[in-house]
């Protein structure tokens, strides 16, 4: 999503949505085909591995183990793990190996079984392994499928890229950086901390920083599928994990069951450009939600949205203008900077959950720049506390994977982004970038802009050998599922609808709302997704749907006096 401070927004907001629900199962028997979408042999790979172990589907299977996801719990008996063996370079096939950790939740119904469903969180380096937990699903897609969550190569519990030992190291670098740097001591100690990152990351990631591209997740994600006995892939990605789900359509469109693609990327512009990709992220993406959360607060009224009174968009203005001069000190000593405001803001903007909390914040901090202005429109109390929201840093990602030594991150998101997205190797012009980018997108232009200059100076070349630019238009084997909020602010609702254009055969299913991601979010869609997964079945195209909760809810009804309360 997001330089290493900002990452944790993304994950925070992907990995929020995983819960430990789960019922009782038996083991499942071998996989068997669905009656809707029979499974045919795999076919030759369009990116020349014939012959093999990728096209030939001689891999050594899954070996699981019964495991527990929390072992704070009573163990539900239904999850297995492994950690499964890749080549680290596939040029190398019979070389060195990584281990990709996994996890299953066995299907439901073991008589009823159809295969497994791959997940992948996204990110890059969204750690996926605990999403075999994920109840986004509707409970006939866990009667019928193995849910099967993985950390990609290089994230989490996957041989970790880390270009740090220690957490004091990588604190004495992160702790240089601005989120969004204003000042020519800003920028400049932003530039040369980053130059310091990828110096670390030279001296200390090892052999595995030169194969982190998505064509190596997807090459990993084959081998996976051949590992549990499914002779054609069914994934469902979210975000990053669109592209992996597109890269695996078009390496191997023979080889496709389903594919349920949320919150797309636009593939084609993120592997051939870079800085324009960014650039729409900021106009297109979180400035268009941002305008949106602003427009709704308004229609809202302040009964419903804190923030609605007088004209939410120039207070916001104003907040953000006086933060670009100075910090805010709220009654409780904490300071309001441009970066922690912005970072917060972005944040918020991933799940409608979090636009009331946004609005109290921000009516919340109104009130100490500008008492005099906003004593008229304070007709709706605010929680005292409700500024501290823009005091810290957006909330650091969670992290499953176990803290297994002094520097407890992993620099995945770059090893990723660095090897697929081209941008200049010059970090100076990401200063330029920001001047350009704030005059169209005012609160996220230069937040965005400041997101890539690691890669400016990244050690390793992108190799074009290990890099999937397309073509995007193979015909699989079956039509894929893509699925676009209007306001997505990370993956604006315009990628999706180029992802729909740019794959040969797929349907895009549109829902309204300010979030990032909708599967789960909908039981309209949710319904038609789990059509698709299990019955074969493709929703009609052109289809607009509701989110189940709106953005600002009205408040819950106070009983009148001597009426009988619910218990």
């Amino acid at each position: 999503m997001s330089r290493i401070p900002k990452l944790a927004a993304a994950l925070t907001t992907a990995l929020v949505l995983v819960s430990g629900t789960a019922v009782s199962a038996s083991a499942a028997p071998p996989a068997s085909p669905s009656p809707a979408l029979s499974e045919a042999a795999a076919v030759t790979p369009t990116d020349g591995t014939s012959g093999t172990a990728e096209a030939t589907g001689k891999v050594e299977p899954v070996a699981w183990t019964p495991c527990n996801p929390d072992p704070t719990k009573p163990d539900p008996k239904i999850y297995d793990c492994a950690v499964y063996q890749v080549p680290l370079d596939y040029a190398k096939p019979r070389g060195e190996t990584i281990g990709i950790a996994m996890m299953r939740r066995r299907a439901g119904d073991p008589a009823k079984r159809i295969g497994s469903l791959f997940l992948n969180p996204g990110g890059p380096g969204g750690s996926g392994y605990l999403w075999a937990t994920t109840a986004r699903f509707e409970p006939r897609v866990t009667e019928h499928f193995d849910l099967i969550g993985f950390d990609p190569r290089g994230v989490a519990r996957s041989n970790p890229l880390r270009c740090f030992t220690t957490n004091e190291e990588a604190d004495a670098v992160f702790g240089r950086q601005t989120l969004v740097p204003v000042t020519r001591t800003e920028i400049d100690d932003t530039l040369t901390a980053f130059r310091d990152y990828t110096d670390a990351c030279a001296r200390t990631a090892g052999p595995l920083l030169r194969h982190m591209s998505t064509m190596n997740v997807v090459r990993d994600l084959d081998r996976m599928r051949q590992a549990v006995g499914d002779s054609r892939l069914t994934f469902a990605g979210f975000s990053y994990g669109t592209l992996i789900g597109a890269t695996y359509a078009n390496m191997y469109p023979g080889r496709v069951r389903a594919l349920v693609l949320d919150g797309n990327v636009d593939p084609n512009l993120r592997l051939h450009d870079g800085v324009e990709y960014d650039r729409q992220r900021a106009t297109g993406g979180f400035e268009l939600a941002l305008a949106e959360f602003l427009k709704r607060c308004e229609a809202a009224g302040e009964s419903r949205c804190s923030f609605a009174g007088g004209d939410p968009r120039a207070k916001f203005d104003a907040i953000r203008t006086h933060l670009r001069t100075g910090s805010v000190t709220l009654p409780t000593g904490e300071q309001v900077t441009l970066s922690t405001f912005t970072g917060q803001v972005a944040n918020s903007l991933y799940a409608q959950s979090r636009l009331v909390p946004l609005a109290n914040g921000l009516q919340a901090i109104h009130r100490i720049i500008d008492p005099r202005g906003s004593s008229a429109a304070r007709t709706k109390e605010v929680p005292a506390n409700a500024a501290a929201l823009l005091a810290r840093p957006a909330p650091a990602a969670l992290r499953e994977a176990p803290t297994d030594t002094p520097y407890t991150a992993d620099d995945s998101y770059y090893g990723v982004n660095c090897q697929d997205k081209p941008y200049p190797a010059a970090p100076r012009a990401f200063a330029h970038l920001a001047r350009a980018w704030e005059k169209q997108a005012p609160t996220f232009g230069r937040y965005q802009a400041f997101d890539a200059p690691p890669c400016a100076t990244w050690p390793v070349p992108a190799r074009e050998a290990e890099r999937y630019r397309g073509p995007w238009n193979k015909r699989t084997a079956h039509p894929v599922l893509v699925v676009g909020n209007t306001f997505d602010p990370a993956t604006q609702y315009r990628f999706s609808q180029n992802m729909d254009r740019q794959l040969a055969d797929s349907v895009l299913v549109t829902v309204d709302m300010i979030e990032h991601c909708a599967v789960g979010r909908s039981k309209e869609l949710n319904a038609l997704v789990t059509a698709y997964l299990v019955d074969g079945t493709v929703p009609r195209r052109g289809q607009v749907l509701q989110p189940d909760a709106e953005a600002f809810p009205a408040p819950a009804a106070t009983p009148a006096p001597g009426a009988p309360r619910s218990s």
